[in-house]
């Protein structure tokens, strides 16, 4: 059987430059979609999961984040006087218990593989999951459960992969796919953003990992690829001259909320799946003439 993952990795040391000037003084990962941060969403993900463990590499001004994940003693004292138990409820249910989060700085934005690597002493000799928050991830388990599933009956690393217009794929990592079913396939190769006409198939790397903590020795002497970053991809290609790498064509609906369009898009779906407001928000959608703009 193989050993239990009980720790994640959240990167989460970006500019978010895309979502100027939003993001000068708060964290990307802080953006809400409806009433819930990007991050917190990936950590429920992971709680879903059985992750007992939760490490943030951070950069500055990310301080917001570690707050999130603490208690807040005024706040909380005056919704209980207020008697809005069922906010704050909410708001205990989502911390972690004590001990429970660790925070490291990257430093230098040097890409994903560096800030992995950044990591490394907290992970220690263990596997580890490492979720994405930009990606937001809709379904019923949720992604990293689904890989946990596939992870107790292949071990070594797993990958969760989705489907892309070809025309797109240079702009991701892409594997090539072996033999199995979607829930849990071989995966045979990868390459960080490969030309359309190399690309060895339209699935990609879709933000979410369960990783052998050899990876953390090829980091440390990864050279720079792509953009002139350490590229996590690379160091995964290597890792699979040794180990099993399997590919999860994960059930249900992703969002990339490192764009605008995902990140509106995000806000649109998960506020009619909610039962408090979805009526009140299609009242407010058909008031709109939204013919002139489609």
């Amino acid at each position: 059987m193989p050993k239990r993952v009980r720790t994640a990795v959240f990167p989460v040391a970006g500019l978010g430059t895309r979502f100027l000037p939003a993001t000068k003084a708060l964290p990307k990962e802080m953006l809400t979609v409806v009433d819930r941060p990007l991050i917190q969403y990936a950590v429920d993900e992971a709680r879903e999961a059985g992750i007992e463990h939760f490490v943030f590499v951070t950069g500055r001004n990310k301080g917001v984040i570690e707050d999130h994940f603490d208690r807040q003693f005024e706040l909380e004292t005056t919704l209980e006087s207020r008697g809005k138990t069922q906010a704050l409820d909410e708001l205990r249910k989502d911390l972690p218990s004590a001990g429970r989060t660790s925070f490291t700085r990257q430093q230098e934005p040097l890409g994903l593989g560096h800030a992995v690597w950044c990591a490394r002493d907290i992970v220690g000799d263990s596997p580890f999951a490492l979720l994405l928050p930009d990606m937001l991830f809709k379904g019923e388990p949720g992604v990293l459960k689904q890989m946990m599933d596939a992870y107790e009956e292949t071990g070594g690393n797993v990958i969760a992969v989705e489907e892309v217009p070809e025309s797109e794929v240079s702009s991701y990592g892409v594997i090539k796919r072996g033999e199995g079913a979607d829930n849990s396939f071989e995966v045979t190769d990868m390459v960080e953003k490969p030309k359309r006409e190399e690309a060895p198939s339209n699935l990609i790397i879709s933000g979410r990992y369960i990783l052998q903590p050899e990876i953390f020795g090829l980091l440390a002497n990864q050279q720079r690829g792509a953009g002139g970053e350490i590229q996590l991809t690379d160091a995964m290609q290597t890792l699979m001259h040794n180990q099993r790498f399997t590919g999860v064509k994960y059930a249900g609906q992703s969002f990339d909320c490192g764009s605008k369009i995902g990140f509106l898009t995000a806000n649109v779906v998960y506020a009619l799946d909610r039962d408090d407001i979805r009526d009140g928000f299609v009242r407010e959608l058909r008031k709109l003439d939204l013919e002139d703009h489609l």
